[in-house]
């Protein structure tokens, strides 16, 4: 029935710092934009791969604080060949880690970083012996 995650929205406050974190920082293509009807932009489509996309919609004024007991998005999973890989390409585009690869109880590696509007996102290097490898 359902096939997988299509897309994952984001209000931004500032889409050229959005667009150059996630095209020219992550390596993500700018795939569309949609437009109001009276013209004004409104979203910003980024491929991921074949039919998935982060939405980034424009018109982000305010940071909400988000706590781990908070009800919203929590966070972007974004999974990777090789995570000390991706980590060396973060740090290299200046982007800060908030937790360096390590190996979660899942027994998958990970690291996390930050987009421009704070928003939290996992790198995810999936493992064989991992519970996501074996449902």
């Amino acid at each position: 029935m359902i096939k997988r995650i299509g897309h994952v929205a984001l209000t931004v406050k500032d889409m050229e710092k959005s667009l150059d974190f996630y095209c020219n920082k992550l390596g993500f293509k700018k795939a569309f934009e949609i437009h109001r009807e009276s013209g004004a932009p409104w979203i910003e489509y980024i491929k991921i791969t074949d039919g998935q996309f982060i939405e980034l919609f424009y018109g982000g004024t305010e940071r909400i604080e988000i706590t781990s007991n908070t009800i919203s998005v929590n966070h972007v999973c974004l999974e990777v060949h090789d995570i000390f890989e991706v980590a060396n390409h973060l740090k290299a585009q200046g982007i800060s880690l908030d937790i360096e690869p390590q190996q979660g109880l899942d027994h998958n590696w990970q690291c996390w970083a930050r987009d421009p509007d704070d928003n939290r996102i996992e790198f995810m290097q999936l493992m064989p012996d991992s519970p996501h490898m074996n449902c």
